[in-house]
């Protein structure tokens, strides 16, 4: 029999543990699938003494994290720390620059070093793999860098977090308010005690960076990320959205303009017929729109101890066939760094919301200010006063530029008529 891949493990948590019981229950159909068997030789995690309801007394225990990447019956190191810096980029580091592949699920470190690490890989044909980064157990990885290979991705976009796809799915279905929801969600677990990386869409913008160099062949640009996350969004819009004939979701959208990069995570206006409209939960959903596929689109489980230990083991199998490949769809080396585009430029429609005193007047202040910036509106709710004295308006632009949006607000900025800074959201359109 073909000698085994040998793999080191660093983090014992969820994914780690759920990595180990994958490959002893799977282990036979994952000897035949890879040409050989996948085994645990060493391991590594903070806490040693803890019961994580597994067996590790045959595995190598390194107390010093980075020592696996020079353990001597290691051919592959599988990184489950997580963090962008610190013992999980070092780790990385050490094991390609020691000969040995690397699998990691760590998006934070893949979208800040991503191209440091491939082109390390490439030069000394090593593998590294990732498809546990992005959307959990859904094979967007291979799916982009492999199956639509043969494709000019128009572009990129979906539900890329669970945590914000749960809440706002929640608040539409039973009509509460984020607040109320956020809490439920962490008391079941859907979200961490500081939520901020989730709902302030960081960890949304981590994996979009990553499916913007695969589907374009472009440099990693993570900072180029436009960023805005969900704590901003009441009960009453996404009431207002749906009595427009959509549906609030946070989006992730990257595409070429006119040669120039441009990638932002904002909560979207999603048209109920679109698939996106109607993911719901925990649910990660990628659409990738090829100019000979047509539209692709990956749906499943996002997150959990199952879905990202199968595609930790999937990167394993590969490796162990020998698929070394790209780390992305071309080469790092001809990867350039691309200009980015300005959303300003960026045409389409635009919700926007204002919380104002119930005053006379307010209405026309506002509608003059969008005349000015020459934004034009399609249609217009104002509801009932609330408990606090306050009105709510909605309204729809037009198509107009997003700086002319942006300007209009920016008028409006100094008035002693909002109580609340505004909140614009785009519609989703095929001009996204």
């Amino acid at each position: 029999m073909t000698a085994p891949l040998r793999i080191a493990l660093a983090g014992l948590g969820t994914v780690g543990t759920g990595v180990i019981r994958l490959i002893e229950e799977n282990g036979a159909m994952i000897t035949q699938r890879a040409g050989r068997p996948i085994v645990v030789t060493a391991v590594s995690a903070r806490n040693r003494d803890r019961d994580r309801g597994i067996d590790l007394a045959s595995y190598s225990w390194c107390d010093k994290t980075e020592d696996l990447a020079t353990h001597d019956d290691v051919d592959c190191v599988v990184e489950l720390i997580g963090g962008s810096e610190g013992t999980a980029l070092e780790l990385a580091r050490k094991s390609l620059a020691a000969g040995k592949s690397f699998v990691t699920a760590n998006k934070a470190m893949v979208a800040h070093h991503g191209m440091e690490l491939a082109t390390a890989a490439e030069n000394a044909n090593l593998s590294l793999r990732y498809e546990a980064a992005v959307a959990g157990g859904i094979p967007v990885i291979k799916g982009l860098r492999d199956g639509a290979s043969a494709n000019r991705i128009e572009r990129v976009y979906g539900i890329l977090n669970g945590t914000c796809n749960y809440i706002l799915t929640a608040m539409e279905k039973y009509g509460r308010d984020f607040d109320d929801v956020l809490r439920e969600a962490q008391e079941i677990g859907y979200a961490e005690a500081d939520p901020s990386f989730d709902i302030d869409g960081v960890d949304a913008a981590h994996k979009l960076a990553i499916l913007a160099a695969l589907s374009f062949g472009k440099a990693l640009d993570f900072d180029g990320v436009e960023i805005d996350g969900i704590r901003h969004i009441m009960a009453a819009d996404i009431g207002q959205a749906k009595a427009l004939g959509y549906r609030i979701r946070l989006l992730g959208m990257a595409r070429i303009d006119n040669g120039k990069l441009f990638q932002r995570v904002n909560p979207y206006l999603v048209p109920e017929n679109h698939p996106l409209a109607h993911i719901e939960g925990s649910t990660n959903a990628v659409v990738a729109e090829g100019n000979f596929s047509g539209r692709l689109m990956f749906q499943g489980a996002g997150a959990g101890e199952g879905p990202t230990a199968s595609a930790v083991v999937a990167d394993l199998i590969d490796i162990a066939r020998g698929d070394a490949g790209t780390v992305f769809a071309a080469p790092a080396s001809k990867m350039e760094a691309c200009e980015r585009a300005e959303s300003g430029n960026r045409t389409g429609k635009s919700y926007v919301r204002f919380i104002v005193a119930d005053k006379p007047g307010v209405l026309a202040e506002i509608t003059a200010a969008m005349r000015d910036a020459n934004v034009s509106i399609e249609s217009l709710i104002q509801t009932a006063k609330t408990d606090e004295g306050s009105v709510l308006i909605s309204m729809v632009t037009h198509d107009s530029r997003e700086r002319n949006v942006s300007e209009s607000l920016a008028a409006l900025s100094s008035s002693t008529s909002l109580q609340a800074a505004p909140v614009v959201m785009h519609l989703l359109s095929d001009q996204d």
